[in-house]
């Protein structure tokens, strides 16, 4: 029983170290050539058109779009979706003007759950509740991280995205999947590869859109756009990833939305 105590206590820790390093990453991202980057567009941060590529259609989202209703969006997630004292910069504020400006005849409407520390069981457990209460059109669930971090037995971890995504749907929503955020820095540290894995193979099964941060990021990362493994402080720079990721959610959810082919970000 006292071993079992300390072993949770370890975990806890972890939890709170990784988190508060994943949040304060996000946070602090520095940028190669700097000063190139203060004067370039949006753009700079492209994502490729297979990136944003789905075969899964939000079909309540089409059908809101088509009858011009207002469209409701609950984005469900943990430390890193939000940007600590400027919510208005986090992606999902910077999704919701994205998607403005591209469907300017409706009224989208963005709100954030955040559930930090739990997992994806703990999650889905409250899910017909938050239904019931907020009754959005779609909803992003950002999973993963604290699965990972506690080492949740990856079929555990699947079977509990499997339920809670069922349970999004039976209440009428729409659903896109978003997995954990890219850390060069956390990558010796938990082991993301099974939850990344079996999240792909949960909205293929499900029927539902994935979008990859973790491998948009990498991919940002290896290119030198975000030195991702740079720890200095830089809130403006937490600002340009949040606006970047905020542009490519939007992207994936009106390819979505309108079964198109998927179109390079801009």
């Amino acid at each position: 029983m006292k071993a079992t105590v300390q072993a949770r206590l370890r975990a806890n820790l972890l939890v709170n170290l990784l988190l508060v390093g994943l949040i304060s990453q996000c946070g602090s991202l520095a940028v190669s050539a700097a000063g190139a980057q203060d004067a370039a567009p949006p753009a700079a941060c492209e994502v490729p058109a297979y990136l944003l590529a789905t075969e899964s259609r939000l079909t309540k989202v089409a059908d809101v779009i088509k009858d011009g209703k207002p469209l409701e969006i609950l984005v469900v997630g943990s430390g890193s979706t939000r940007i600590p004292s400027s919510a208005d910069s986090s992606y999902p504020a910077r999704m919701q003007a994205v998607l403005k400006e591209k469907l300017p005849s409706l009224q989208i409407l963005v709100s954030v759950e955040l559930l930090r520390k739990k997992t994806a069981e703990e999650t889905a457990r409250g899910f017909a509740k938050l239904m019931e209460e907020k009754k959005p059109a779609l909803v992003i669930w950002q999973t993963g991280t604290v699965d990972a971090i506690q080492s949740i037995d990856p079929d555990d971890f699947r079977s509990a995205v499997t339920d809670g995504v069922a349970a999004l749907k039976k209440a009428g929503a729409d659903v896109v999947l978003m997995n954990l955020q890219y850390s060069p820095r956390t990558e010796t540290m938990i082991s993301a590869s099974p939850y990344l894995d079996n999240l792909r193979v949960v909205a293929q099964e499900q029927d539902v859109p994935l979008f990859d941060r973790f491998a948009i990021m990498h991919q940002w990362n290896d290119q030198g756009i975000f030195d991702l493994f740079n720890s200095s402080p830089g809130p403006e720079l937490a600002k340009r990833v949040h606006d970047c990721l905020g542009r490519a959610l939007a992207q994936l959810v009106i390819n979505a939305a309108a079964a198109a082919p998927a179109q390079r970000q801009n």
